[in-house]
């Protein structure tokens, strides 16, 4: 518990997101705001960026969990992806 907000933990790598889960969380958004560019798993696919569609990227994140930015904070309604602090101070009381 941290500033009087109980968090509830998920190893969405144990427990993977199912294809409607993700898309649930993901709402409105578009899917590339959820993928780790980044990440070693994306370098060594030796795909480009502009090349993946939304379908494409929500299928890679289900299949390669390490292609999900983290951590994903689920706040009320708000998703808060990755380590955006302004966002989380201003979500948790």
């Amino acid at each position: 518990m941290q500033k009087g907000v109980e968090l509830e933990e998920r190893d969405f790598f144990a427990d993977r997101f199912s294809p409607d889960e993700l898309r649930r969380l993901i709402g409105n958004r578009s899917p590339s705001e959820f993928f780790s560019w980044n990440s070693p798993s994306f370098r060594k696919l030796g795909a480009s960026r502009g090349s993946l569609d939304d379908d494409q990227l929500i299928g890679m994140m289900l299949h390669e969990p390490r292609l999900i930015r983290r951590p994903l904070v689920l706040v009320d309604d708000e998703l808060i992806v990755g380590t955006d602090k302004e966002s989380l101070s201003k979500a948790l009381p």
